[in-house]
């Protein structure tokens, strides 16, 4: 049995998902979260059962890929039932999705989840009123806690042997004639009525969709164009145009819901959202909302940067003690030396690295996002940096995807399939690499540590260093989204809805498993595929010679004039481009190749790689420079594979190398001219 979850954004849809089929789909406390269908199974009373978690959203009159994934698979596709999650605390919006999805199926299980909000606020529901004027089966809600899955999965085999039928709404706005047009569309198993106010409309995608599904022509009927015109002419007549009939279609449905609301909704206290409007005038006030958004920003990096080494300490130790036992090993059962070399000071040294430093902040980092998150902190961000975003015509909700793109750049350029228009989605796509990922912490706050701090600063002192350096970032993401939405992503902003949903209490369990297991594992996943084709390559360029110079020399010295003109060198520039990989990689390899040995290695002695480094030639401007370079140049190897994955073009991957690293030059050879 193939059952669908559909509901607005942020209701607890994907929690439910989560607790019929065991599953772990990421739940946020954020609109717009679930951006792709996720699917799991059941069995239950011998039945097996096939959930679809749908993108969220407000209503079937699609605006968005992601809306549209949803809205199709209610007209389109084949399913038994539909699973609709509402909100007990938001009910008169939620309505109208049900109203709409009751238009086209009465094979539907409402589900009322927040219960438990509800009741704190004082909220009342009348759920078995609501059943018998809905017609349908009502389930009270605690997805959370669990408490009403078995009720849902028990009423699920009622409905689906049910005969099919829909809501009728009377939309009587419309001319009769458009009566006329059902000669157009076949009697098929669904609401003929809404495939008419979607043709009126022009939604071409909808109704190119419906020619598909049901081997109709509405699209190249030129008999039904032409009749289309004629009922519009008459529409015009009484005042009303065709850019007037969707909002006539929801004020009818909105009127409808508040109806039903009326009768099932009763208030005790007329102020139940008064703590939730109290922190609302805060945090997204024009004069606190964005120092404290910027407050913690800095205690999420003071603490990912305090917490971070001791466990960083620990992998490395641990990783490169059982690094003498492998080699042993190998060399014991008589591989060849250079292989053993390969094998354990190529591939492991170089994973192991990666694990070591990169774990450990992804393990502090993630968690820490997720409780904004689960608070409700996330949406008020993108509220208010909206403005900032429309004057650079494009989209508060980037905002989000930014602060994804902190933990892995690759992770935010997913995140960008929240943007509904194409154009937004591809700027924040572009600069979403500004963000200066776990990958690039530890070169910032190593080299902040040794250049730019003195030994005795405390974590708060590198800590706002390193605030400053990404605030860099975000100003320059806004100069080039400006400029690509004037030159090759040219276009005028776009109008989206963006709700604040409640502030809820995290639930601190759940947010260390699912930040642990879901994103910082996948993360490190996909950072453990490709670093170890990179070891490989770093040992051979490190340890084939010509002529008595090694293959990394050679780059490193055809490198290094273009290097001093942009205030580094060429061993530098190299180390960059050997961890387009995994960005982790990056220090190791300049030690490799200023210490000239042959395999990838570290200093733990911050001392020691301060004074390596300056007898190398560098000064304080080489190690801003670098840290400039760091932060503004190409994203790393999974980051541009899933703008390919995402854009669908490698155009746009090899456009997110160029912009950055041309960026990158350009301020980096500014600080050279003017201080170096």
């Amino acid at each position: 049995m193939r059952i669908g979850l559909i509901g607005n954004p942020n209701v607890g849809k994907s929690t439910i998902f989560n607790g019929l089929t065991g599953m772990r789909q990421h739940t946020g406390n954020w609109p717009g979260k679930t951006v792709v269908r996720a699917t799991g199974f059941k069995i239950y009373n011998g039945i097996r059962y096939q959930f679809e978690d749908l993108p969220g959203t407000y209503s079937l009159l699609a605006h968005s890929k992601e809306e549209e994934v949803t809205r199709d698979f209610v007209y389109f596709e084949d399913y038994d039932a539909l699973i609709l999650v509402c909100d007990a605390t938001a009910l008169e919006r939620n309505l109208n999705l049900v109203l709409e999805v009751l238009e086209i199926t009465d094979k539907v299980i409402l589900c009322v989840n927040l219960l438990d909000e509800a009741k704190r606020k004082k909220i009342n529901i009348d759920l078995d009123e609501l059943s018998l004027i809905l017609g349908i089966p009502v389930v009270g809600m605690v997805a959370r806690d669990k408490k009403g899955l078995k009720e849902l999965l028990d009423l699920l085999g009622e409905v689906i042997y049910k005969k099919k039928g829909y809501l009728k709404i009377d939309y009587d706005f419309l001319s009769k004639e458009a009566e006329n047009f059902k000669e157009f569309i076949p009697s098929l198993n669904i609401n003929r009525d809404k495939v008419i106010l979607r043709y009126l409309t022009n939604d071409y995608e909808f109704i190119n969709a419906f020619d598909f599904k049901y081997k109709t022509n509405l699209m190249k009927n030129s008999l039904a164009f032409s009749f289309k015109d004629k009922v519009l002419k008459n529409l015009e007549k009484r005042g009303l145009h065709q850019e007037d009939i969707e909002t006539l279609m929801m004020e009818r449905i909105n009127e409808e819901s508040l109806d039903i609301c009326s009768k099932i909704i009763h208030y005790e206290k007329a102020d139940y959202n008064k703590r939730d409007r109290f922190l609302d005038k805060i945090l997204t006030n024009k004069i606190t909302g964005i120092p404290i958004m910027l407050m913690l920003l800095f205690l999420v990096l003071w603490i990912t940067i305090t917490f971070a080494n001791i466990p960083s300490d620990f992998l490395y130790n641990m990783f490169f003690e059982f690094e003498d036992i492998f080699f042993d090993f190998l060399i014991g059962i008589h591989l060849p030396e250079w292989f053993v070399s390969l094998l354990v000071f190529g591939i492991y040294r170089v994973v192991a690295w990666v694990v070591s430093v990169m774990l450990p902040p992804m393990a502090i980092f993630f968690p820490l996002f997720t409780l904004l998150e689960d608070f409700g902190l996330l949406p008020r961000i993108a509220f208010n940096l909206d403005k900032t975003f429309e004057r650079c015509s494009s989209c508060g909700k980037q905002s989000l995807t930014m602060l994804m793109g902190f933990g892995c750049n690759a992770v935010g350029v997913s995140g960008a399939r929240i943007i509904d228009s194409p154009r937004e989605r591809l700027i924040a796509i572009l600069t979403n690499s500004f963000m200066p990922c776990n990958g690039r912490f530890p070169l910032l706050i190593s080299l902040i540590t040794m250049f730019l701090v003195t030994n005795n600063s405390s974590s708060l002192m590198r800590a706002f260093i390193l605030l400053i350096f990404i605030l860099l970032a975000v100003f320059v993401t806004f100069i080039v989204s400006k400029i690509l939405s004037l030159t090759i992503l040219k276009g005028v902003p776009s109008s989206f809805t963006l709700e604040l949903p409640p502030y809820r209490r995290p639930q601190i369990g759940k947010v260390l498993i699912r930040s642990l297991i879901d994103r910082t594992w996948f993360v490190l996943k996909r950072a453990l595929l490709v670093s170890a084709p990179a070891g490989l390559v770093i040992w051979i360029l490190s340890n084939v010679n010509l002529n008595g110079v090694t293959l990394f020399n050679y780059l490193a010295d055809f490198l290094d004039p273009f290097g001093n003109f942009i205030g580094l060198d060429g061993i530098i520039l190299l180390s960059f481009l050997l961890g387009f990989p995994a960005n982790e990689i990056v220090i190791p390899i300049m030690i490799m190749g200023y210490m000239s040995l042959g395999k990838i290695t570290d200093m733990n002695d911050l001392a020691m790689l301060k004074e390596l480094f300056i007898d190398n030639g560098w000064s304080i401007i080489t190690a801003i420079c670098v840290m400039i370079f760091s932060i503004f140049h190409f994203p790393c190897l999974t980051t541009v594979l899933t703008i390919k994955k995402e854009s669908g073009k490698w155009f746009w991957s090899f456009l997110s190398i160029l912009i950055p690293f041309l960026i990158g030059v350009l301020l980096c050879f500014m600080i050279n001219v003017c201080f170096g």
